[in-house]
C-alpha cells in the first residue's frame, strides 16, 4: 500500500509540468504569428481622430489576403496627415489575427 501510494505520488509530480506546460502553449502558433506585406489600393474613408483608413485594395499575397475593402488602424495615425479619400495609395500592412495595421502609406500617382 506505501508503495501504490509513492508511485501515485511520484506520477502525479512527473505530470504536473508537463500538464502546465500543454496549457500555457498558445492554441495555435500561426493563429498569432504577425505578417506584413504590400498592397496598392484607393482610399474609400479617412477618419484621422479615430487614426483609422478604409482602403479598396488588391490582393496581398504575403499575408493571404484576397483582393477587397477593409479598414486599417494607422500605426503611427499621423501617418495620415494630407491623405484624401479617393487617393490612390501603396502602403505596408502588418496582420496578427484579425488585427490590421497600416504601418506605410504614401500616395502612387494614377
Amino acid at each position: 500500500m506505501k508503495v501504490s501510494s509513492m508511485l501515485r505520488t511520484g506520477l502525479v509530480l512527473l505530470l504536473t509540468p508537463l500538464a502546465a506546460t500543454a496549457l500555457a502553449a498558445p492554441a495555435s502558433p500561426a493563429a498569432s504569428a504577425v505578417k506584413v506585406g504590400k498592397g496598392t489600393g484607393t482610399i474609400t474613408a479617412l477618419d484621422p481622430r479615430a487614426g483609422t483608413v478604409t482602403i479598396k485594395h488588391g490582393a496581398i499575397a504575403a499575408i493571404g489576403w484576397p483582393a477587397m475593402t477593409m479598414t486599417f488602424r494607422a500605426s503611427p495615425p499621423a501617418l495620415l496627415k494630407g491623405l484624401r479619400a479617393g487617393q490612390r495609395v501603396g502602403f505596408t500592412a502588418k496582420a496578427q489575427g484579425m488585427n490590421a495595421e497600416v504601418t506605410a502609406i504614401r500616395p502612387q500617382s494614377r
